[in-house]
């Protein structure tokens, strides 16, 4: 059920792709789909170049002959499609469960238009079931966490296997469980006081629009 929701919200999104396009690929799995539709197109004749927020969607999309670029090498971005881990009735959201958030952000910031393909599990009421990514710096990081402990944000590190996960720029995450955020917006400048935090897993007034799956339809929810 969750991968068809995943697979329908991805193939939506294409409708919004427009030839000649400069787009931003997201990371994750419904982003997946996403990637494997868009490579089609690109076969048929579409014309776009993509950058990508992750050396995971890199390796897949050149795989299926879509062009990479660097984001240093384009102006703008005209349109990101990225998926989210939670997102809210104001379409704030969480990301970076996959790793990504910091380019992910960057990449953002750099679109004039943000697509965000959900399953309909991801949205809801209230942010903070999922745990908040933050990306820090390895140097200190044990500060940081000790600092998180105290604030009471039950922090854990996130490991790859028995190994500290580390990120494609070379930092660390903490994943912060704090069930419910009341004021998203006030707590991703809070955390970002830290020295050492590099990112946040909080997307606030970022996403333009946010397509969900939702059983054998999509819906679309627009800011």
């Amino acid at each position: 059920m969750k991968m068809n929701e995943k697979k329908l919200a991805a193939e939506k999104s294409i409708e919004f792709i427009k030839d000649g396009m400069t787009l931003g690929l997201g990371t994750g799995s419904t982003v997946f789909f996403l990637v494997n539709k868009l490579a089609e197109l690109v076969k048929q004749g579409l014309e776009v170049k993509c950058v990508s927020t992750s050396n995971q969607t890199s390796e897949l999309a050149k795989s299926l002959g879509i062009k990479i670029v660097n984001l240093n090498e384009v102006d703008f971005i005209d349109l990101t499609i990225d998926g989210a881990d939670e997102v809210d009735k104001n379409l704030n959201g969480i990301k970076g469960g996959g790793g990504a958030l910091l380019f992910e952000k960057i990449v953002a910031a750099a679109s004039k238009k943000v697509i965000w393909i959900v399953d309909s599990s991801k949205y809801v009421e209230k942010l903070g079931k999922f745990p908040l990514p933050v990306e820090v710096i390895p140097f200190g990081s044990n500060h940081i966490f000790k600092r998180f402990m105290e604030h009471g944000f039950n922090p854990v590190r996130r490991k790859n296997g028995s190994k500290v996960y580390i990120t494609d720029s070379g930092n660390e995450i903490i994943d912060i469980h704090l069930n419910e955020i009341e004021d998203s917006i006030k707590l991703e400048k809070d955390i970002k006081l830290i020295p050492g935090i590099v990112e946040v897993g909080l997307f606030n007034n970022i996403a333009d629009r946010v397509i969900i799956g939702r059983g054998n339809t999509t819906e679309i929810i627009s800011r």
